[in-house]
Order: structure tokens, then C-alpha cells, then sequence
């Protein structure tokens, strides 16, 4: 493991080590950091882990939401990221998807499967081929055969997940050698289902809160992008601020 992703995942485990880092010399603490990754994947803490409503998150997701989440500047930067990125004939995953998967429609894909945690939403998902309902919060195992996936998307999800270093090793598993992962969200959500890790952290911090796990779990990252996005109104004579786009991009190597 390099000098530079032990200090990318030093960012996260050196509050939970300080009393043991200051009464030790750096050499050590080095080794310490290494000893730690490679006996646990267990980056979050408990603490980081928790999240305002603890109850079953089936009961939140009961109710199907069939309205955009995410603002028109934000979704056209993301069809156009999609369109650079994603080959047709493509096996996509999108992973914790909704009614709607944001892919370019003009294209042409071998297949989309979709993960979510509300039927009706997916069921209504027009570009989505297959479909399931899990909540990765209780078990993070992916019921896809490893290497079958050539892309996996993630918008607007991330910040929901309490054990992402599972879910980004079972997402490795599954996806071809050299297949991307993209990350994709913006500064909302709703904030009494986002762990504490997400909402103290400001939308840098949480572009490096990506990548810590990424990192540990084996993953290249390739791109990284903090972005604004601006809608145009009145016929493009008035040029207002949309959501901010922010995106993490991994490889498999």
C-alpha cells in the first residue's frame, strides 16, 4: 500500500487512534495504519455509522416517491458524463436506483439491472431489464455472479450506505477486471437517513470519504469531479445556480 493512500485513510482512523498516535513515534504509526487495514475492512466507527432514524429502512422506502430527486442542471451533466463514459453493450448495474436511471435514452445497452428499495419504483424504471429489492444496510452480499458486470452506478446513494466497505468490495466482486464504478450526488438527501460520516462532513470531505474506502478496498480512482451546475430560465435569458454535481469515478483494476 502507498505513502499517499495511507494518508487518504489516515484521514478517517486518525481521530479513533490519536491517544495511541501521540505517545508514538511516526514509523510506528505507519505500521499501525497497515496493521489496521489488513486486519479490518472496518474503516467507520460506530459513531460515524449511526444515523438520526435508526428504525427498518423498508419503512422509510414503504411509500414510492415518483418525483426527481436531483435538479435538471444536475441530470443533464450526468447524461452527459454517462455518454462519455458508458460503451454500448454494456451490462449495467444501477445500484440503489429509483423510477428513473438518468441513462441517455438514444442508447443502446446489452443490459440494466436495478437495485432498489421500493418496487413500484422500479417496476416503473422503464430502462431497467431486471430488478430486485434489498437493503444493503442489513445484508451488503450482491446476488450477481462476479466479474458479469461491466459498469455499476451509484446517484444520490452513497450517502444512505452504513457499511460501505462491504457494499464497494461485493461491487468489486461482481464487476469485470478494468469496469468502473461511478458515484454521483449532490449536497441533499434525506438527512435523517444519511449516516453521521455523511452529514458532518462538507461536500469535499465527502468526495475523500469516497475515496478512503475505495482506496482501502483495492480500487484505482481515476476521476473526481466538484462541479457547478447552472439551469437556464426564461427562454436562457436568466442563468440560475442548480445543484452542485460532484462525482467519484473508480476502476476495477
Amino acid at each position: 500500500m502507498s505513502i499517499i493512500k495511507l494518508m487518504v485513510c489516515s484521514e478517517i482512523i486518525w481521530p479513533f487512534l490519536n491517544d495511541y498516535f501521540t505517545k508514538t513515534s511516526m514509523p510506528y504509526r505507519i505500521e499501525y495504519i497497515i496493521l489496521y487495514l489488513a486486519m479490518s475492512k472496518l474503516i467507520l466507527t460506530s459513531l460515524q455509522r449511526a444515523k438520526e432514524d435508526e428504525n427498518d429502512d423498508s419503512l422509510f422506502y414503504s411509500v414510492p416517491r415518483f418525483s426527481y430527486h436531483l435538479d435538471e442542471a444536475f441530470r443533464l451533466r450526468l447524461n452527459a458524463l454517462y455518454q462519455e463514459l458508458i460503451p454500448e453493450n454494456s451490462v449495467i448495474l444501477d445500484l440503489m436506483s429509483s423510477w428513473v436511471s438518468y441513462l441517455p435514452e438514444e442508447a443502446k445497452y446489452k443490459k440494466v439491472i436495478g437495485h432498489g428499495m421500493n418496487l413500484d419504483e422500479l417496476q416503473q424504471n422503464k430502462q431497467l431489464d431486471s430488478y430486485w429489492v434489498q437493503n444493503l444496510n442489513q445484508k451488503q452480499q450482491l446476488p450477481l455472479s462476479t466479474s458479469s458486470v461491466d459498469i455499476c452506478l451509484m446517484v444520490a446513494a452513497w450517502q444512505y450506505l452504513q457499511y460501505p466497505e462491504q457494499v464497494s468490495d461485493e461491487i468489486y466482486r461482481i464487476l469485470k477486471p478494468k469496469s468502473k464504478l461511478i458515484i454521483s450526488f449532490t449536497n441533499r438527501a434525506f438527512w435523517s437517513k444519511a449516516p453521521n460520516i455523511w452529514i458532518q462532513s462538507s461536500d469535499s470531505s465527502r468526495i475523500n470519504y469516497i475515496k478512503t474506502i475505495l482506496i482501502s478496498g483495492g480500487w484505482t480512482i481515476i476521476r473526481c469531479l466538484q462541479e457547478d451546475t447552472y439551469q437556464n430560465r426564461f427562454h436562457s435569458l436568466i442563468s440560475l445556480k442548480g445543484d452542485p454535481f460532484l462525482c467519484v469515478i473508480a476502476m476495477k483494476e
